[in-house]
């Protein structure tokens, strides 16, 4: 199958889970025989564009005609079996799909987070769920609350690009792939044509090595940012300190718009490690050696790319009980659900799931039986590949019926 990957690559400077699903997912389908290009735009390109260029970028989010002049004469000259869209923000924009249906193209696209019903992705505002631009309305409530970056300005492409472009996805895609069961009922709710929206999982590649002993640390990897919790892990961590700790370190491996909070709050502890960004490599022996990953999101995770990595390597997690984490964990068989945003259940949670090392590495071991049933390469590539077929399929009964 030949398949041109589209995808906008988020800023180097900060992690991000869909820059590397989008490359594992273009290696597996390599390593399978399949002939994968890409077409891509980067965020990091921003930064050397002239001061009238950088001023434009905000122009390009809504539509950019120069991406899809572009885009389409290279998919009239490569003529592949279906375009894999990811993300389009902020230099790609969904013109790509006008380019799609230029050229005749069926597309496929996942959706990493809610981005189809609310400007930032996130359906999240000021510390709790917001579901206020959901539906067929126009969104200016993010742009009055300035959603995105604390800024109505910055929003408003944002906001009208979701406005004009509504129908062009809801149209133009032929496949949907949603990365749980909990985001598809939220899509399905706000609108979303039902019998486009399946299910596939993100898969994550199989670290080689798990957990071999009890665990050394609790371990948090991710965004420092308010809605990833850490603040409410810092508070948790400050309450079972007062408490008497719980016998392991807290490592937290990450950055974000908290690094000098998070930085200062660690300083001259003990019990607390902030250790920045990991390389991948660091990443697996960090999570390999936890006795629990901590992911305490204040905002409903579409997937928990975190949570099914600890499976991989034989590790339980305590994550916050809703969106894709109720999902992916068995609360008790897995790993342990807290009451999303609830300081006390979080402390209490992860008291719970270090106080009992035998129990621990049960969990440890249900969690690996897990992943390896719904989120290993095998399987990722089982699905992605049904997905592309049946976008094919689709595309060529419309236009046999047109």
């Amino acid at each position: 199958m030949h398949v041109l990957v589209v995808h906008n690559r988020y800023s180097s400077t900060q992690p991000s889970g869909e820059n590397r699903v989008v490359d594992e997912e273009v290696e597996l389908l390599r390593s399978a025989g399949h002939r994968v290009g890409l077409f891509e735009r980067r965020s990091d390109s921003i930064g050397a564009r002239s001061l009238l260029g950088k001023a434009a970028v905000p122009l390009l989010v809504p539509w950019n005609a120069a991406v899809r002049r572009e885009l389409t004469a290279r998919l009239r000259a490569e003529r592949p079996d279906v375009v894999h869209v990811h993300n389009v923000f902020p230099l790609l924009s969904p013109s790509v799909l006008a380019a799609c249906a230029d050229a005749g193209i069926p597309a496929v696209a996942t959706l990493h987070n809610y981005t189809q019903v609310c400007p930032p992705g996130t359906l999240h505002r000021d510390g709790r769920p917001c579901g206020e631009c959901v539906g067929p309305k126009v969104p200016l409530a993010a742009v009055r609350h300035g959603c995105y970056r604390d800024s109505r300005l910055a929003t408003v492409p944002l906001a009208l690009g979701l406005a004009v472009n509504r129908r062009r996805w809801w149209s133009g895609v032929e496949r949907f792939l949603c990365i749980s069961a909990a985001q598809r009922e939220v899509l399905v709710a706000s609108g979303m044509p039902a019998e486009r929206l399946a299910v596939k999982y993100n898969f994550v590649p199989d670290p080689g090595t798990g957990r071999t002993g009890p665990g050394g640390h609790l371990l948090f990897l991710g965004r420092l940012t308010e809605t990833k919790g850490i603040p409410l892990l810092m508070a948790a961590w400050d309450r079972l300190a007062a408490e008497g700790g719980v016998g392991v370190p807290l490592v937290i491996a990450g950055a974000g718009p908290l690094d000098r909070e998070v930085a200062a709050w660690a300083a001259d502890r003990d019990d607390v490690r902030f250790v920045g960004l990991y390389d991948p490599a660091r990443c697996r022996e960090a999570v390999a050696g936890a006795v629990a990953v901590v992911a305490p999101s204040l905002s409903r995770e579409t997937f928990g790319l975190v949570v099914a990595e600890a499976m991989a390597a034989g590790v339980p997690a305590v994550a916050a009980g809703h969106g894709g984490f109720a999902e992916l964990v068995e609360d008790g068989v897995t790993g342990l659900l807290h009451r999303p945003g609830d300081v006390a259940s979080l402390a209490s949670l992860v008291r719970r799931i270090v106080a009992d090392p035998a129990r621990n590495q049960e969990m440890g071991r249900a969690a690996r039986r897990r992943y390896e049933r719904f989120f290993s390469p095998a399987v990722g590539l089982e699905r992605l590949v049904e997905e592309y077929r049946a976008a094919i399929a689709g595309r060529t009964e419309s236009m046999g019926g047109s």
